[in-house]
């Protein structure tokens, strides 16, 4: 659990950050973003490299070496000096945090056998994942309201070495035995296959189309065609593509990638909603969204249970449906007094997403042999990873670019060219030139920023919760083939069962050996 709550930590800290780092280091809007995103970046990028190590090399060491790799790379963004710095010290942290999770998921997956079993203990990951989320923001207002920013990164310090201290004494090894090993081209190719994409949307996302943009994505893409066609060549590939064969890992992949995805990218605004428009400390702010968090603990605990009598397609399409309406909500949110709607359509999303990130993980994880976990829990968490940085990114330059279309009409004539520009940049900016006019200019500066502002809020939140539709609609349809209970369907053997009878197909017990083949409960 302690990676978990860690990683959820230092992914919410950051938001209530952005201000005060925004007023110290001066970055861009691009800059602010990419201090955002790029961690998401690197470990959507690397972390099916890193399941796949971890098949190799054992499990807990790649979980004790990526402890390590994050507790340096912390101490470094706490004391970034300039954008560029923070920036690459949130890389370092992508990297290394590529390491941290599918290790814990495949552990998970090693220890837990029972489908029920291994259903539960995810619902408690992704709990703990979600007091993370509730406790980071009050923890990191906290320490925003009496220190400097970079206190946020030393957060996980403490927790790194506490975890480098009772990993060896608690956790089970486990490896691959049969192994084979690592392809360095295939790594490299996944690499010139992600990271051009990723340029090139926040090139689109920063300038508009161009060819510069439209060339990056088609390197991008040129490249994951020349990736994939080598996992099918290779006995060993780094990405295992027959796990797709399986309908419910593929649905429930999407479903991550996708639901997540809106929604991280929709958090980061309401964060500076809170901060930027209704002017709350970051103490405040997050006690704010201490309901949202709540909710997402209450609902992903319950889920084992509701899915013991309802179909697990049913009840994340329902839950989804919920969360739509939570979209609808902050859609409608005004720039004035709108905290009370605001707060009540991010419970209902919350909620909402709790089932799919339950359930889906588990269908994942659960689909999976023994051999192959790391790969898998790489595989979903690269999708939510990945799919919260797409949101950042697609969302982001949507509230971007109605901002600043709405703002460039409403400037004074009279206003500096150097102060129309930071204000045009960025809302925090747009605050910061506020403070330095004096009289009725600035106050009305900076109350057509707060309009523009939330203008692309309630956008960015009408369109997710359009997409959130279609995505609650397909995940009824694709998944509705899975039972209630945790069974399989008759005549189809259970994640557990494969699990267990394995023995017969090169599975592994957790000290590398061959197991022997249990009778199956199906």
């Amino acid at each position: 659990m302690l990676p978990t709550l860690l990683l959820a930590l230092d992914a919410t800290v950051l938001n209530l950050a952005i201000p005060q780092i925004s007023a110290d280091l001066r970055p861009t809007g691009t800059q602010v973003l990419w201090s955002v995103d790029i961690y998401g970046f690197m470990i959507a990028g690397l972390l099916v490299t890193m399941g796949t190590l971890g098949d190799r090399i054992g499990r807990r060491r790649l979980l004790m070496i990526g402890a390590l790799g994050f507790g340096l790379s912390s101490v470094l963004a706490a004391f970034s000096t300039s954008p560029e710095m923070l920036i690459a010290a949130r890389a370092l942290l992508g990297i290394t945090g590529a390491t941290l999770m599918p290790s814990t998921l495949a552990l998970i997956s090693n220890m837990f056998k029972d489908p029920r079993q291994r259903g539960v203990a995810i619902s408690v990951w992704v709990t703990c994942f979600s007091v993370g989320v509730a406790v980071g923001p009050v923890l990191g207002g906290a320490l925003l309201e009496w220190f400097w920013w970079g206190s946020v990164f030393l957060l996980a310090v403490p927790v790194m070495v506490l975890l480098l201290v009772v990993a060896p004494v608690l956790l089970p090894e486990y490896k691959d035995a049969d192994a084979g090993r690592l392809d360095l081209a295939s790594v490299v190719l996944s690499l010139v296959a992600v990271l051009p994409v990723i340029y090139g949307v926040k090139h689109l996302a920063e300038y508009g189309a161009g060819p510069l943009a439209f060339g990056s994505l088609a390197v991008g893409l040129f490249f994951g065609v020349v990736f994939v066609r080598r996992q099918r060549g290779l006995a060993d590939p780094l990405l295992d593509l027959r796990l797709f064969a399986d309908r419910a890992f593929g649905a429930a992949l999407l479903v991550l990638l996708l639901g997540l995805g809106l929604m991280g990218g929709l958090y980061l605004f309401i964060t500076q909603y809170l901060q930027l428009v209704e002017g709350l400390s970051p103490i405040e702010a997050g006690l704010w969204l201490l309901p949202a968090a709540g909710a997402l603990i209450i609902a992903s605990s319950l889920t084992p249970a509701v899915t013991q009598r309802v179909r697990p397609g049913y009840v994340v399409g329902g839950s989804l449906f919920l969360s739509v309406l939570g979209y609808g909500l902050v859609s409608q949110v005004g720039s004035v007094g709108g905290l009370p709607l605001l707060v009540t359509g991010f419970v209902l999303i919350y909620t909402g997403i709790s089932p799919m990130m339950v359930l889906g993980t588990d269908l994942v994880v659960g689909s999976a042999p023994p051999e192959k976990a790391g790969s898998a829990a790489a595989m979903s968490e690269a999708g939510m990873e990945f799919g919260i940085a797409l949101g950042i990114a697609g969302l982001g330059s949507v509230v971007t670019a109605v901002y600043r279309d709405e703002l460039s009409g409403a400037l004074a004539s009279d206003l500096p060219a150097s102060a129309a520009d930071t204000a045009w940049d960025t809302l925090a900016g747009a605050e910061s030139v506020a403070r330095d006019l004096s009289g009725p200019a600035g106050a009305e500066l900076l109350d057509q920023a707060r309009e523009a502002f939330t203008s692309g809020l309630n956008l960015a939140a009408g369109l997710a919760g359009v997409i959130v539709t279609v995505l609650a609609v397909a995940a009824i349809v694709l998944l509705r083939h899975i039972p209630a209970g945790g069974e399989a369907p008759a005549g189809e053997p259970d994640a557990g069962t494969a699990a267990e009878t394995d023995g017969e197909t090169g599975g592994k017990a957790a000290d590398g050996t061959a197991e022997a083949p249990e009778p199956s409960r199906t």
